[in-house]
């Protein structure tokens, strides 16, 4: 991995990559520097590589083995009938809107009879890595508690909400991307920020597209083996009262490559009630400095169908009036 870090930062101006950010750091003597680089990174970006996370190898083989399989034997001959296939050949040379070049499965906790069952090894192996992924995005909580100076286990206590322990809910989605005919025509997936908590992402090795917004430009998540990217969701933005933010991000088509995306995603349970910590509100001329609203979670996931591709501010203007 040492090897594989060196050869990234020689290739890319790292001034314009997103931090790559070793897991392991934290339980040595760099801890107090590990998570001062995850703070600027949750500060800064919204989003970062992490390596040596503690999710065996043999592992993330089998899932990429996996999931392009499943995409092969259950998937392929679908997308070739979609819609925004049809779409696109059907109306010329318009760019299409409101739609995704995309083909996606989500894979939950509560529809396993419903997961992929012809692919060899899927459900089995999904289920092993969905169990890991959710031990190390509840480390990973923790470690955003201590930097944010809050008590530990904060954010998760308030993704659980009210109803008690573990009612946080954690899903998977596993994504394709196609080659496309025409890219400049339809994009993989339109710029949005992800309305849960913590995003934990295993993309593909190889294949670019992924990008986030930084600085007024678009910037590759570039494509580094077995690390998970972090993204940081529009929830736990609203906790750290703005301190931390959820970035814009988008995914390109491209022409001669199939693009592999398994995004898990920590989200609070629908009856849980959000709103920035109080530790981390200031006290001006005896008001409270509260930069988001109080809201239920379902409430402000019903307000991000509808508005998932505009702007996040007006999402919260809108369920604070709920």
């Amino acid at each position: 991995m040492a090897i594989l870090l060196f050869f990234f930062f020689l290739l890319f101006d790292i001034s314009r990559a997103i931090p790559v950010l070793d897991f392991s750091k934290l339980n040595g003597h760099e801890r107090a520097k590990t998570l001062a680089h995850i703070a600027n990174a949750c500060e800064d970006w919204g989003f970062f590589h992490l390596v040596n996370h503690g999710i065996a190898k043999d592992l993330l083989e089998r899932v990429k083995k996996v999931s392009t399989d499943f995409y092969k034997l259950e998937r392929e001959e679908n997308f070739k009938n979609s819609k925004v296939m049809k779409l696109l050949n059907e109306t010329g040379d318009k760019k299409l809107e409101n739609v995704d070049w995309e083909d996606i499965i989500t894979l939950t906790d509560d529809n396993v009879n419903e997961w992929p069952s012809q692919t060899p090894g899927f459900k089995e192996t999904f289920k092993e890595f969905r169990y890991e992924l959710k031990k190390l995005a509840e480390k990973i909580l923790e470690v955003l508690d201590e930097n944010l100076g809050l008590p530990k286990g904060y954010i998760k206590k308030a993704f659980d909400g009210e109803e008690g322990e573990n009612n946080a809910f954690f899903g998977t989605k596993v994504s394709h991307y196609p080659p496309c005919p025409n890219p400049k025509r339809v994009i993989g997936l339109r710029p949005h920020t992800d309305a849960g908590g913590l995003i934990l992402l295993f993309q593909d090795d190889e294949v670019r597209g992924l990008q986030v917004w930084k600085d007024g430009e678009w910037i590759d998540v570039e494509p580094l083996k077995n690390t998970i990217v972090i993204s940081i969701g529009d929830q736990i933005e609203v906790i750290s009262n703005g301190r931390y933010k959820s970035a814009w991000h988008r995914v390109l088509s491209t022409t001669d490559s199939n693009r592999r995306s398994v995004a898990s995603y920590y989200n609070p349970s629908h009856k849980a009630t959000i709103a920035p910590a109080p530790q981390l509100m200031k006290e001006t001329n005896e008001e409270w400095n509260q930069a988001y609203p109080k809201f239920v979670f379902g409430d402000y996931m019903s307000v991000y169908y509808q508005q998932k591709f505009h702007p996040k501010e007006p999402r919260f203007q809108a369920v604070s009036a709920i």
